[in-house]
């Protein structure tokens, strides 16, 4: 054994899958997973490393090397060490599994040691570590472990063992660092000065891959007027001569300098930044489904995924996933169905489940869908009105804008610049902007508001921006008035902070028009406040903003352009961006060698917290301890006193005078104190990045977006940020409010912010968009099919008309075992297929299967074309297609036309009764009759395609075929 964990989805370090001719394992202290795809010798045919989200292939590789996934590998012989447990638990057996222990000196041989500078400070600082958790471990359990069987050294052990061994110096400077090129002012022009500079006394390497990355290496071609290499292995950079240039495909994401061998290697994130997974942009599809979730099945209601299981249907074998209902019923769904079943998006014991077989579950949805069409029409009204409304044209003098940009200190990202084009664009169309930023904190939607408020305050303007909290509007106008500093822009704050002298003044300002921009909390909202042409509002944290409050801001003047910016936004809001109401941009880009905060979730310990804090304190940095309520706070900082009594704690909570509270914050932010104790106060704005450890006391009383923000409040810089969520040692959970916590739990990877809305969505529904009212009647049939049932009532998505048409053709395709042996996975498989609203998402889905799971089996096949043949069928408005042994026939959802029925009389002339086209074709085969329908189809479309590009898709999507009615 290695430790691996066997797992049919392998998404985390320490998992592998085994399937019929593909291996994925994710190996520990690997930053991507490996596909192993085997030949028919089960020989090694193509290593690849894929996106542990998408599943997807990023890189080909011609090796891999991967070590055991834990220290603790049990074996036979060994006894009292549980073979299936975590690491934490079996790392405390490691000298009851291997009797001794070595350490890294013990391996060295006589290997030169070299020791960096100053090395004994930071020994210290470890050594003081591993003494806190020994302490902490006596005070938890009541012993200590002996040195005989600690494992760590101690200092004087550390001591001897050093003296011991040869040591070298390694003595650096500034020059052996690659410059910061993100931190430049025009990073890309500095790349490449940088790259001119050393062009003929050093061998260049660019590294990465990806499209973004070639076309870095394009842009280096041209700038330095040379050829880059392409080279696989590292053996060809060592061999290259000085002055080369060379492109290496790799997952490298720090670049170096090698003086010694005058080498510079430089990794596409040191120039372009890290991208966030593509599936952070996929993040407004359908949420998987697993085994035990609570479904809604369109035709008979809300029910439990049971199991998927493989049954005899007319002779054939299909899968079919059996839903338990209300009474101990049960209901296999076939696969052709699958398109109709939706995530309800609750727990088992939350929820009514319906009775098969009565009409209560028709009677309930067709309520739902009447009052679905008439927010539909109330909706349509709504965006009529909307984009009736003629707002200002503003379009700011364009040196004078690039000038003031030109003085921002940080490039635009490429998903940056795409969001301040949709904003300029919005702002000079002549219709008013109601536009969305969504992305993550830290991602940058500052710099997105910044140029929208220099594009509207250059026109004649005047902006405000609001945030939630004090803090936050105070760091914002920092930033502000130093972004504008010079630039003819006048910059003002309004707060409740401020003296009644200096709000007087900033109101005098707006109304007499002598302030452009004034950055403002709910002050703003007084009745003596008033603009003397305000023309565009920017809302920070908008989930942080009550409908009243929103209202109130949007009547600050008529016609007014609106800007909102939140990482997690509330689910009403990202409802209207899900049907299209509601114009959206997403920041998906982190900030450079900023790491995802590590999230865990465990009963509160004083053990824990002290060993934590303590680490935190010895490495330079801050921590916050936050309450949900602050009768919580006094017991909390008498505890904080009692477990680390040499640290600063400052307390912060709403019922402290302002100017008090923001004192403490704001002090806080500068340095002063170790921990800061506070309500959720902090969610928004405060900005401290020397912190990086966040205990959340009671986490289950917090909602989703709030712990996200907490939790965004650490790691803002280059050091691993940590978040505890804390529950009461004593009391158990409910299980809906776990599956909360977890939601969190799994979405700690940079950018996760969508992801976690969508969760909250899904768990308390977005409400009628129309109204005030937040579960609606979405509590009713579940989010995802009252999604399907508002874009239908909409007319937007005519793309899954194929759900509607039924195939009669004696045959059905299927997912192997063998192929897929995880049950879940083959589910998500037949739903994702389903609800390709296309050929081309067909195509997708076959490529995804074939670079997932290997070859594809011929079930497989044929369940894809089955599935090409239903969306063919869909694009001629048919119904249901019946298919015997002497003819086929077209049932459609409406009367024909005559066009429509010349056209599809063109290759044979069928016999039309009433809705239905009969076309004589003898078969003797199930497979003959669908090749006879899809080559009937194929000819039907592309003689009705009159678009070139609709034409060749149309030939793509069909198998190589003889005329209607051959065999095969």
């Amino acid at each position: 054994m290695t430790g691996y964990i066997e797992d049919g989805l392998v998404d985390e370090p320490g998992e592998v899958a085994f399937r019929a001719d593909v291996i994925d394992i994710f190996p520990a202290g690997q930053m991507l997973p490996m596909r192993i795809q085997l030949d028919a010798d089960h020989g090694i045919a193509a290593l690849r490393t894929y996106d542990p989200l998408t599943q997807r292939t990023v890189i080909t590789r011609d090796s891999m090397v991967f070590g055991p996934a834990s220290e603790a590998i049990p074996s036979d012989e060994v006894t009292g060490i549980d073979g299936t447990s975590s690491f934490d638990v079996t790392e405390r057996g490691l000298f009851q599994l291997y009797g001794d222990m070595q350490t890294v000196f013990d391996m060295l041989d006589g290997v030169p040691v070299i020791l960096a500078p100053g090395i004994d400070a930071r020994l210290e600082t470890y050594l003081d570590i591993i003494r806190d958790a020994q302490q902490a471990e006596q005070d938890l359990r009541g012993h200590r472990r002996s040195a005989d069987t600690s494992l760590y050294l101690d200092g004087r052990e550390w001591a001897d063992r050093v003296q011991g061994q040869p040591s070298a110096d390694l003595a650096m400077s500034a020059r052996d660092v690659l410059p910061d090129f993100l931190g430049a002012a025009n990073p890309r022009r500095t790349f490449l000065a940088f790259l001119k500079e050393k062009q003929t006394s050093e061998t260049i390497v660019l590294a990465g891959h990806g499209k973004l990355f070639d076309g870095l290496c394009r842009r280096v071609e041209r700038a330095l007027n040379v050829e880059i290499v392409p080279v696989t292995r590292w053996r060809e950079v060592a061999d290259a001569e000085t002055g080369s240039v060379l492109k290496l495909d790799t997952t490298l994401e720090q670049g170096f300098l090698d003086t010694s061998a005058q080498r510079i290697v430089i990794a596409a994130a040191d120039v372009l930044g890290r991208s966030v997974s593509s599936a952070v942009m996929a993040g407004l599809e359908e949420p998987d489904l697993t085994l035990g979730d609570v479904v809604v099945h369109e035709d008979h209601g809300i029910g439990i995924l049971e199991s998927l299981e493989t049954v005899e249907i007319d002779g054939e074998r299909r899968d079919a996933a059996r839903l338990a209902y209300r009474d101990g019923a049960s209901l296999l769904v076939p696969m052709d169905e699958f398109g109709k079943l939706w995530r309800y998006g609750s727990t088992p014991e939350a929820v009514a489940l319906d009775r098969l077989h009565t009409d209560a579950w028709a009677r309930k949805r067709a309520v739902v869908a009447r009052d679905v069409r008439t927010a539909a029409k109330q909706l349509k009204a709504l965006a009529r009105e909307h984009q009736a409304k003629a707002g200002a044209v503003l379009v700011p003098p364009r040196a004078a804008y690039g000038k003031v940009c030109a003085r921002f200190p940080y490039s635009l990202t490429a998903d940056q610049t795409a969001a301040v084009d949709a904003v300029l664009a919005d702002l000079a169309s002549g219709s008013v902007m109601k536009r969305l930023i969504c992305g993550d904190v830290g991602f940058g939607k500052t710099e997105i508001a910044l140029r929208a408020a220099a594009a509207a305050a250059l026109s004649g303007r005047q902006v405000v921006l609001v945030a939630p909290t004090t803090v936050l509007a105070r760091q914002h106008f920092g930033a502000f008035e130093r972004r504008f500093a010079g630039t003819g822009v006048t910059v003002a704050m309004l707060s409740r902070v401020m003296t009644p002298k200096q709000a007087k003044a900033v109101k005098a300002g707006l109304a007499k028009g002598a302030i452009d921009i004034v950055v403002a909390t709910h002050a703003v909202l007084a009745k003596d406040v008033a603009f003397a042409d305000l023309g565009l509002l920017i809302v920070d944290e908008e989930h942080r903003f009550g409908m009243r409050d929103k209202q109130a801001l949007k009547s600050l003047a008529p016609l007014l352009h609106t800007l909102t910016m939140s990482a997690t936004p509330i689910p009403r809001t990202l409802q209207a961006a899900l049907v299209g109401l509601q114009d959206v941009s997403l920041l998906t880009t982190p900030p450079m060698r900023r790491r995802p905060v590590r999230t865990s979730l465990s009963p509160a310990d004083r053990a824990t917290m002290r060993v934590a804090l303590m680490r935190e304190h010895r490495r330079g940095g801050q921590s916050f301890v936050v309450a949900p309520r602050i009768e919580d706070l006094h017991g909390i900082e008498a505890m904080l006193r009692d477990i680390v009594p040499k640290l600063g704690i400052r307390v912060a909570h709403g019922k402290l005078p302002a100017v008090e509270m923001d004192g403490i914050m704001v002090g806080f932010a500068d340095g002063e104190g170790d921990v800061l104790l506070s309500t959720n106060i902090i969610e928004s704005g405060l900005d401290v990045p020397q912190a990086n450890t966040i205990f959340i006391w009671n986490a289950d009383r917090f909602g989703l977006a709030q712990l996200h923000q907490l939790r965004g409040r650490v790691g803002r810089g280059k050091i691993q940020g940590t978040a505890y969520l804390l529950t009461e040692p004593d009391r158990e959970m409910a299980e809906d409010t776990r599956r909360r916590l977890e939601t969190l739990i799994e979405n700690d990877r940079l950018g996760s912010g969508l992801a976690i809305s969508l969760g909250d969505l899904d768990e308390r529904g977005g409400g009628d968009i129309a109204g005030d009212d937040q579960c609606g009647h979405m509590r009713a049939i579940g989010v995802s099919l009252y999604q399907m049932l508002l874009e239908r009532a909409l007319g937007g998505n005519t793309a899954k008309a194929h759900l509607d048409v039924v195939l009669t053709l004696g045959l059905s395709g299927s997912i192997p075992e063998t192929s897929v042996p995880d049950a879940t996975v083959r589910l998500n498989l037949h739903a994702k297929l389903a609800r390709a609203g296309s050929i081309a998402a067909i195509e997708d889905f076959a490529e995804e299967y074939e670079d997932r799971f290997g070859e594809v089996p011929n079930e497989v096949s044929l369940l894809l074309r089955l599935a090409r043949l239903k969306r063919m069928a869909a694009r001629i408005g048919a119904a249901r297609i019946d298919a015997g042994p002497r003819a086929i026939a077209i049932t459609l959802k409406k009367a024909p036309s005559a066009k429509l029925v010349a056209a599809l009389s063109r290759h044979q002339t069928p016999t039309l009764r009433d809705d239905r086209l009969i076309y004589e074709c003898p078969t003797t085969t199930a497979l003959e009759r669908l090749k006879a329908c899809e080559t009937l189809l194929r000819l039907n479309l592309v003689r009705r395609s009159s678009k070139p590009g609709a034409r060749k898709h149309a030939r793509q999507s069909e198998p190589s075929g003889a005329d209607l009615g051959s065999s095969e």
